[in-house]
């Protein structure tokens, strides 16, 4: 059974989670504004794969006799200047959830929650992962600078993605 305070914070986690989704669904908003297809592809499918996310912590918080609370999800941005803005965004943001999956490990172990922190380890791996992966196609919208060229190959570089899955 979960904690009163463990539960609270994996339903803010929940949110955060659902949030991104949003959030990488704006941006794909925003890239299929520009018909940078490439680049739209990648957010639609960012956006399903923090959503898996968001199910994932949703079923283990029902699975550990929790109770699931949805609150509002902030509206997100919707406008930037460019795949570079776009990517910075969403690599600050990934750090952020990075922070706040490290602060829910240390509440499992200040709860000596085990299980919880068995389960949050999946996360972290995730999360290295992702910030890596954004890390790389920053350091490239970097390289390219106003080159359309280099902008339209890391487009078609970015519609190669695969479909999220989440074990």
């Amino acid at each position: 059974m979960l904690s009163v305070k463990m539960a609270a914070a994996l339903n803010d986690q929940v949110i955060a989670e659902l949030y991104s989704s949003y959030f990488y669904l704006s941006m794909n908003s925003y890239f299929e504004s520009v018909s940078l297809d490439g680049f739209a592809y990648w957010m639609r499918m960012q956006a399903q794969e923090e959503m898996l996310h968001g199910m994932k912590i949703y079923d283990y918080i029902h699975e550990r006799g929790g109770k699931v609370n949805l609150t509002a999800i902030e509206q997100p941005p919707a406008k930037w200047d460019s795949a570079l803005e776009v990517f910075k965004d969403v690599l600050a943001h990934e750090q952020k959830v990075t922070a706040l999956i490290n602060d829910l490990i240390n509440l499992a172990i200040d709860e000596r929650d085990h299980a919880a922190n068995a389960f949050l380890q999946w996360f972290v791996t995730e999360q290295v992962e992702e910030e890596a992966n954004v890390g790389a196609v920053v350091d490239k919208l970097k390289m390219i600078a106003s080159d359309t060229a280099g902008l339209f190959a890391i487009d078609q570089e970015m519609a190669k993605r695969l479909p999220p899955t989440v074990e």
